[in-house]
Formats: C-alpha cells, structure tokens, sequence
C-alpha cells in the first residue's frame, strides 16, 4: 500500500504539503499539481478508517434538499458535487420531502455517522441543527435561511416576489394574482411578501388573488385553475417557483386562453406550452450550490469568522416566448 511519505518523496514536496492537498487546503498551484500528480502515478488512496479516528469525523457531508426531483435543487447539488469532490469528500444526498421529521432523523444520521458537514435547505426556519452546532460541525443553509448561527447562501426573496410583480405591472397588467408555496417555507411567504408590496407600491388590490400550495406542479395546476374560475380571473400570475410555473403554464395553455401575462421565478425545467407573455427571473442554483460548498469547506478547514449570510445577485426577467 502507497504511503503518503512516497508520495511526498514521488512529488517532491513534505508529507505535510501532501495531507493539505488531500484534505482540500491551500496550497500553491505548483506543489499541488506536482502532489496530484504524484497520487495518479502511485495510485495512492488515503487511508480513510486512520483519517476519521485521526479527526473523529469522516469524510462525508450531507446535502438535505426538499425536493429533488426539482430541477433547481438538481443543479444546486451539481454545483455542491463539484467543489466538494474536487476537496476530497463525498456528498450523501438526503430528501426531506419538506417534511420536518424527516429532516430530523438525517440530521440525526448525520450526527451518528461524523459526517464533516452539512449543507440544508431547511424544511422550516427552526431545524434540528443545534446539537450539531454544539458538537462544532460545519453547517451551510442553502436557499433558505435558519434560526441559528450558521452560514448561508441565500437569494433576496422579496425582492424576487417584488421584481416579478414589477415586471408584469411594467407590461400593464394590473389584476396580478400570486402563487406561491406553503406558508411553512420562508422562501414562499417572503416572495408573496414581495408581491404584495409591490401591488400596493402600484396601487392594485390585492383581496383574492394570493394562492399558498406546495412547490410542485400538480400545486400549480390546482391554483391557476381556482383562480381562473373566479368571476372575475386574474390578467396575470406571479409564478413563485419553477415547477408551479410549469403548472400554471399548462393550464392557461389548455383554456388556448394567450391573454394571461406570467412571470415565473425559476428556470423553467422543460418546454410547457407556447403561452406567449411568458417571462422567467433566472436563480442561477448551480451557482448557489458551488459557494455553499465553498463556505462549507471553509468551515471544515476551521476558519472561525462570524456566521456570513451571503445573498446572491438577482438577475433581470428575460422573456422565454
């Protein structure tokens, strides 16, 4: 069995500049090609049963998504993936279907296994985290904020709610109905928020035209329907997700009825219809993902600033037909 002395003596470099490129610590672009070279050529593999008594942590992080059979959360474990295979560790995927117990018994894993770290887009603002707080695991909440101490990688959800209602009062509509997720998810309640705010920054009424329902398309098909049965629909709908979107979409293009301004916040996963007045707020979520991971190590590496709540950049609506 490879030793990381020979690979030290193979590249050229200590047995200590080794252990900081296999544990995805700093270390200048030269020594670092030189070490990885030296570990393809050998063939090393660390000895990770004398890793995990060494820092009584193994080398798995848990990524507890919602939903992921979501394209968004999808391409935000892409982009987690990425950075955290290229350190050296494995992500366990955990799906806690928005459901708080759920989420509680793989926190509860996680905690059992040592797992290094964790990254979560939390079920609820209050999640099971405290305990791994306590036992000083790393821990990024993604998408979503928590109650807590920990890192974050957000977006300005209201802002969201407020530039998507923007964007259809800018096209003229005026009676613009909001569908948006379950009133447990701040995500949700924020960019209804938003919209709200902006309704009434433009002076429109508001009374019947917010819908809560889950993230999912069937949710959106079942919100977009009630509200066009009202006497008097709506001219246009604030999509607060991807796949209510998506819903929302087929609906208006199975009432043929192209009059109904959209603006969804999300990509859209797939083609849905050819609705015209169709825009998209684009979130970027593989970006997302990449800087959760990057904070995450960061913590695993033992860097102890203060929690960072990082919001990202919102992008402008772009017209999808």
């Amino acid at each position: 069995m490879v030793r990381i002395k020979e690979v030290a003596e193979h590249a050229g470099v200590s047995t200590a500049t080794v252990s900081r490129v296999i544990n995805g610590k700093s270390v200048k672009p030269r020594l670092r090609e030189a070490v990885e070279q030296s570990v393809h050529e050998l063939g090393y593999h660390p000895d990770r049963q004398a890793r995990f008594l060494r820092l009584q942590r193994s080398d798995a992080i848990a990524l507890i998504l919602p939903d992921i059979e979501n394209p968004y959360f999808t391409a935000l474990a892409r982009g987690v993936e990425d950075v955290t295979q290229e350190a050296g560790y494995s992500v366990v995927l955990c799906n806690s279907d928005e459901l708080p117990d759920k989420e509680a018994t793989y926190l509860t894993v996680v905690r059992g296994e040592k797992m290094a770290g964790i990254i979560i887009a939390p079920s609820t603002p209050y999640p099971q985290i405290q305990k791994l707080i306590e036992d000083g695991r790393a821990i990024v909440a993604v998408d979503r904020s928590v109650d807590g101490a920990v890192d974050s990688v957000t977006v300005d959800n209201v802002a969201l709610g407020r530039r998507g209602t923007e964007d259809l009062a800018s096209r003229g509509y005026r009676r613009i109905a909001c569908i948006t997720g379950p009133p447990t998810a701040s995500t949700a309640v924020d960019r209804a928020d938003g919209w709200r705010k902006e309704m009434r920054r433009n002076k429109l009424g508001i009374r019947g035209l917010l819908q809560h329902t889950n993230f999912r398309v069937d949710g959106g098909r079942q919100a977009a329907a009630e509200l066009m049965a009202l006497s008097e629909p709506p001219e246009a709908v604030l999509a607060c997700n991807n796949l209510i979107g998506v819903g929302v979409l087929q609906v208006l293009d199975e009432m043929r009825d192209h009059s109904i301004g959209v603006s969804v916040i999300g990509e859209l996963p797939f083609a849905t219809s050819r609705t015209p007045n169709t825009t998209i707020i684009p979130l970027n979520p593989r970006t997302i993902g990449e800087k959760a991971a990057q904070m995450l190590i960061e913590r695993i590496n033992g860097i102890s600033a203060a929690p960072r709540a990082v919001v990202q950049p919102l992008a402008d609506p772009a017209l999808v037909w």
